[in-house]
């Protein structure tokens, strides 16, 4: 039996906070991809357990959306019965795992930014959001030390794998300015005191993304052009993939439960 797609009353703050959610939601299905795979036992834990964090973001995000919403969705909803269009997760964080080096790169990146921003989230106007910032940034802090650490380890390794981090760097930092865009729903929520601006977040972010590149060995690229896309719905390719085996047992037997 084929199952409709939920419709979504996009209010700013419902926005807002999906957006965040389909972050959390969609790297965590990354890092969950490495469980079994990882290269070693205790980074095996660790990735599984970074992905745990980030679902438990997901569920508070989503059912704060669909208490914010008031439609009847719920956070099982908004995970498995929405389009590929529906989403709007970073474009960086649907890209494929790819290689070890690959995965830390991706991870490094956005925890750099998410620990900046959640931490600046804990003074938001809106009381449920600051809830969820006071924890997510503690979770973010940790995901930040981890893939720090892996940068160096990797960029000041060996030779290949010194090649494999920056090749990772090269392929992914297109997708990193897509972070601190606004649209004139954003805008509004920085207004009213509810959201934070990320382009304030910008120069920090870069400085700590420098340094530890820099302590790795390894060079950031001079473009300054940048993707953009996930945050109004147009994704890649590799996001269809991702749901079709994220949604798969709810899209094929609805309702189940355990």
């Amino acid at each position: 039996m084929a199952v409709a797609s939920i419709e979504i009353s996009e209010t700013p703050l419902v926005l807002y906070t999906l957006r965040r959610a389909d972050d959390a939601l969609i790297l965590g299905h990354r890092l969950s991809e490495w469980c079994g795979h990882a290269p070693m036992l205790e980074e095996d834990m660790a990735l599984a357990n970074m992905g745990l964090d980030l679902l438990g973001q997901a569920r508070e995000l989503y059912s704060y959306a669909a208490k914010v919403e008031g439609k009847g969705n719920d956070e099982d909803k908004f995970a498995y019965l929405r389009d590929v269009r529906q989403y709007r997760n970073l474009l960086l964080l649907e890209q494929p795992n790819g290689d070890f080096a690959r995965t830390m790169v991706r991870q490094f990146f956005y925890a750099a930014f998410a620990d900046l921003y959640w931490r600046a989230m804990t003074k938001s106007g809106d009381a449920t959001l600051a809830a969820i910032a006071a924890k997510s940034e503690k979770e973010m802090a940790y995901h930040l030390r981890h893939s720090s650490e892996w940068m160096v380890r990797l960029g000041d390794g060996t030779e290949e794998s010194h090649a494999r981090a920056q090749t990772a760097i090269d392929d992914l930092w297109a997708f990193t300015g897509e972070m601190f865009q606004v649209d004139d729903s954003d805008r509004a929520l920085i207004d009213a005191g509810i959201a934070v601006d990320p382009a304030t977040l910008h120069s920090q972010w870069h400085k700590t993304v420098s340094d530890v590149v820099s302590e790795a060995t390894l060079v950031l690229p001079k473009s300054e052009w940048m993707q953009q896309g996930g945050r109004s719905g147009r994704h890649s390719e590799h996001l269809g993939h991702l749901l079709s085996e994220l949604q798969s047992m709810q899209r094929t037997f609805p309702g189940a439960t355990w």
